[in-house]
């Protein structure tokens, strides 16, 4: 696995690392609060949008 390929995520480890379903995840991408690109066919979260997330996410509850 290439350094660029261990930087994004599939949906299902998006889903596991931040314990939310599928279709929250979907939602987050299309209301570009987490941000994805597309592959192909296939959706990907860079984990630095991972990590962002959770640092806007504790911002918005302090």
């Amino acid at each position: 696995m290439t350094t660029a390929t261990a930087e994004l995520l599939t949906v299902p480890e998006v889903m596991e690392r931040l314990k939310l379903g599928r279709s929250t995840v979907y939602d987050l991408t299309r209301s570009r609060r987490l941000v994805s690109i597309t592959v192909g066919r296939s959706r990907r979260v860079p984990i630095d949008a991972v990590r962002d997330f959770i640092d806007n996410q504790i911002e918005e509850a302090a």
